[in-house]
């Protein structure tokens, strides 16, 4: 909703999938906010959480009258930092992989291999991910979700795929 930062909405899907992980034991032996100072969530979001959507797919203007782009694995690829205005159209667009690059990293830096079950984890090695995309238009006091049509479950997809 209007008045929102953008930052804030990354660090809020980099929590909610540190959360799940933690739930599910892919994440263990220490709190969820030490492991989002270790940037654990960058490791599974490695992309920012969203972009704006104008004439352009990824359209400019996200670096204009905002802050700095924040230096910070996973959130330094955010296209913007500026704080949502009524009427702006920008992606949601949160996702989890299991890059090879990325775990080979954490599970040879002690900040953060002491945080990965890579019994639980390996598993998804090679699986790639996932990536759910929304288009929103931001409002005074929330948002309308302009891709709500969109097929969403695996029935759905292959439906509209087999057409």
């Amino acid at each position: 909703s209007s008045g929102i930062n953008a930052e804030y909405g990354h660090r809020l899907a980099e929590r909610i999938i540190v959360e799940e992980f933690k739930k599910q034991g892919l994440l263990i032996n220490g709190t969820v906010d030490q492991m989002l100072d270790a940037h654990i969530g960058a490791i599974f979001m490695p992309h920012g959480l969203g972009h704006f959507i104008g004439l352009d797919v990824h359209d400019v203007g996200g670096y204009v009258n905002a802050p700095p782009r924040i230096q910070e694995p996973g959130i330094k690829y955010l296209r913007t930092t500026r704080t949502l205005e009524e009427g702006m159209v920008i992606t949601v667009e949160p996702g989890v992989y299991f890059g090879d690059a990325l775990l080979d990293g954490a599970y040879t830096n002690p900040d953060q291999a002491k945080f990965m079950n890579k019994e639980l984890i390996e598993p998804y090695r090679g699986t790639g991910g996932v990536r759910i995309e929304d288009v929103v238009a931001v409002t005074e006091d929330g948002s309308e979700l302009l891709s709500h049509d969109l097929p969403r479950t695996v029935e759905e997809i292959e439906a509209f795929m087999a057409r």
